[in-house]
């Protein structure tokens, strides 16, 4: 899956993010295509509460182990 994000709370303002089949992940700054688009969604992190609004998978919460803040909208799709 490859990610593209872009928003306040990562190491650069706007990101590529890709999981490869084997667990592991990369980051690369910029947008790094192509891509094939499966959803949109809006990722709001504060304090240790993460809340998404998706295209696909609809709304979800969740929590994590860091303290953050993050605001950023992104593109999650298959890479080509």
């Amino acid at each position: 899956m490859k990610y593209i994000e872009a928003g306040i709370g990562n190491r650069w303002w706007l990101r590529t993010e890709i999981e490869h089949a084997d667990g592991t992940e990369e980051e690369r700054r910029g947008a790094v295509g192509p891509i094939r688009i499966r959803s949109l969604y809006v990722r709001l992190w504060i304090g240790r509460r993460v809340y998404i609004l998706d295209t696909r998978d609809g709304w979800k919460s969740g929590r994590k182990r860091q303290k953050r803040f993050k605001l950023v909208l992104g593109l999650c799709g298959f890479m080509e």
